[in-house]
């Protein structure tokens, strides 16, 4: 069983005065994925920049560099890709039953490194460290505490703290910024899913357990008997966790479940950080920016997004 999926994700910027040069990167091309196949995908660039490449990043993610270099007061960045999703979401209960303190054994002293290639071993002790947006504070340890039970299995560990933000935290389109912490968000109690998802990387990551910050999209549903509005889509995010014997194991606690052929992975990093859909620099004389991104996520054949 296979979805397929046609994305469109713009993101245009309208400046007060003329705009001289603009710089860029994108992290907006689908990963090639066991279980996600990117059949076609290309940025586009408004206006056409003088120079650009395709690159990839630290963490493999697929990036496009542009530099426009004409005048102008308004740029549009549009990417449009067609992704195959074939990946099966994992029965927690079927997945390898290792505590989380035995995981979090494994990766601080290499006792298991013969089961893994030294590249590995890497990737996940640098997903246990404190980053630009996942911060280990005290109020983040004694929220999380209730759900470390020692001995614990970690598939239930990071099914309960799905259950847990979901249940114990408000999803609120607006209450919080880019540069959020966790200890506000636990103080506020709302936030978005960029939010969650660092506050569970956090809890996880402060007792030894690799997880990584999750960029991509969820196909989303209109009420039954409405039509999906266009363009009312947006990007998602959510945490990949490792776990021994199966590996990096996606899980969304803004929507509390294990990731399935919903989901469609751009890319990964340390936090939001690592993986913005854009950022850029412009040389310009005038000060401010209003920003729109249109986002659809739609099988294959729906009528276009323009």
């Amino acid at each position: 069983m296979s979805r397929t999926y046609d994305l469109v994700h713009r993101t245009t910027y309208t400046y007060p005065q003329e705009v001289t040069d603009s710089y860029g990167r994108t992290v907006m091309t689908p990963r090639d994925l066991p279980g996600q196949t990117v059949l076609s995908s290309h940025v586009e660039v408004d206006p056409a920049p003088a120079d650009t490449a395709v690159q990839h990043d630290y963490f493999g993610n697929r990036t496009t560099f542009y530099a426009v270099t004409q005048p102008h007061t308004t740029l549009v960045v549009t990417a449009r890709s067609t992704i195959e999703i074939t990946r099966v979401q994992p029965d927690a209960d079927a997945l390898p039953q290792v505590a989380w303190d035995e995981a979090a054994e494994v990766v601080a002293t290499g006792s298991a490194a013969a089961a893994f290639s030294s590249d590995v071993l890497v990737q996940v002790r640098e997903m246990v460290l404190p980053s630009t947006h996942v911060t280990f504070v005290d109020e983040v340890r004694a929220w999380a505490q209730p759900s470390f039970e020692p001995g614990r299995p970690l598939a239930q560990v990071v099914v309960d703290l799905c259950h847990r933000i979901r249940r114990e935290l408000t999803y609120r389109t607006g209450s919080t910024t880019v540069h959020t912490t966790q200890r506000q968000l636990l103080a506020q109690r709302a936030g978005v899913c960029q939010d969650f998802a660092h506050l569970m990387i956090a809890a996880l990551r402060l007792h030894g357990v690799p997880a990584r910050y999750v960029s991509g999209y969820i196909e989303t549903l209109p009420p039954p008997g409405r039509e999906k509005l266009r363009g009312a889509d947006a990007s998602h995010a959510w945490v990949s966790v490792w776990v021994p014997g199966a590996g990096w194991v996606d899980a969304d606690p803004t929507n509390d479940q294990l990731v399935d052929d919903r989901y469609v992975v751009l890319g990964w990093g340390r936090d939001y950080h690592d993986v913005p859909p854009l950022r850029g620099v412009i040389f310009t004389e005038g000060r401010g920016s209003k920003l729109s991104v249109q986002v659809d996520l739609v099988p294959s054949g729906s009528p276009a997004f323009e």
